[in-house]
């Protein structure tokens, strides 16, 4: 087991179909690599909200919404291909699980991320609920600072010359930065590893992911609790706020002055310091996903589906 310092109480040591209250928030920067379409699928507009510029400047602004279905859905899928291959590669053939319609139940994904049972066995058919929680980010930048309209032209294969316009699509620009809170519930430690190497790994979000969409995750906080200690609207605003001074430390210093006094629970909570979330992050992505690993957070998931069809 590797020792998370302080986070190692905020862990527990298999799941339980009984949520309790500990809960590991990932504060996360996602920074837009190439042109990304973040839309909903019946319009071509981007994601918007109106939101106070920062809380020192109340002025309303547009934002660039990135909806928490659209970052869920991305890191779900990626963490059902890492687990597909690396179960291939040591040597295990555990049940097929397929997005969404066919969910095996068995796999750490469904037990993370929560899932919906097709079995018709009455027992069988309990869901999963999830552990993991999104909700929406906004873009730092109004919209107006990291939105383009792209146009895509019809081309002449005979002489290379440009036709008519075929069409136009809204895009966020490279360089925007999105603020995010994921917050873990009740998760073990094996499960933090896996959803911070997921994190890590995916790099498509979006609608048009086959002609841009990449995103770098970078994680600039954590914060424990029995409870959850900040929004991605209040990080987005504070963010701003400090944007000539954007630093694990100062965004620490921030959640210990202003935010844990807010809680229910302010005794409970710990904010990790720059130099501890970088070992933390570095023991997430150094640990090797071998049969061994694999193998223990398999059996979490029966073991939780044990307890819970039997009541």
């Amino acid at each position: 087991m590797t020792d998370f310092g302080a986070l190692n109480n905020y862990m527990v040591p298999e799941p339980h179909p009984l949520i309790g209250a500990k809960t590991i928030q990932l504060l996360v920067l996602r920074e837009i690599l190439d042109y990304t379409v973040l839309r909903t699928e019946e319009t071509r507009e981007l994601n918007t909200v109106s939101t106070p510029l920062s809380f020192d400047d109340t002025t309303v602004v547009r934002r660039v919404a990135f909806l928490a279905s659209k970052q869920k859905a991305a890191e779900s899928r990626e963490l059902e291909a890492v687990l597909r291959t690396a179960t291939r590669e040591a040597g295990m053939q555990p049940d097929v699980c397929y997005l969404k319609d066919d969910l095996c139940m068995k796999c750490p994904r469904c037990g993370l991320f929560g899932a919906t049972s097709t079995k018709p066995n009455q027992a069988e058919r309990a869901n999963i609920k999830h552990r993991i929680e999104y909700s929406t980010a906004f873009s730092l930048m109004p919209f107006a600072d990291v939105s383009t309209e792209i146009t895509f032209n019809a081309v002449n294969e005979r002489d290379s010359t440009t036709g008519q316009a075929l069409g136009s699509r809204f895009a966020v620009t490279p360089a925007t930065l999105f603020p995010s809170v994921i917050s873990l519930k009740s998760v073990t430690e094996r499960e933090l590893i896996l959803a911070v190497k997921t994190l890590l790994s995916c790099k498509g979000y979006g609608a048009e992911t086959r002609t841009g969409g990449d995103v770098r995750n970078i994680v600039v906080g954590i914060v424990a609790g029995w409870e959850e200690a900040i929004t991605s609207l209040e990080l987005a605003l504070e963010l701003y706020k400090i944007q000539t001074d954007l630093t694990s430390g100062h965004l620490a210093a921030i959640l210990r002055e202003k935010y844990i006094p807010m809680t229910g629970n302010p005794s409970q909570i710990v904010v990790l310091d720059p130099a501890e979330i970088d070992r933390t992050i570095r023991a997430c992505a150094d640990t090797a996903l071998d049969a061994t690993f694999l193998r223990k957070s398999y059996d979490d998931i029966a073991r939780y589906r044990a307890v819970q069809i039997s009541g």
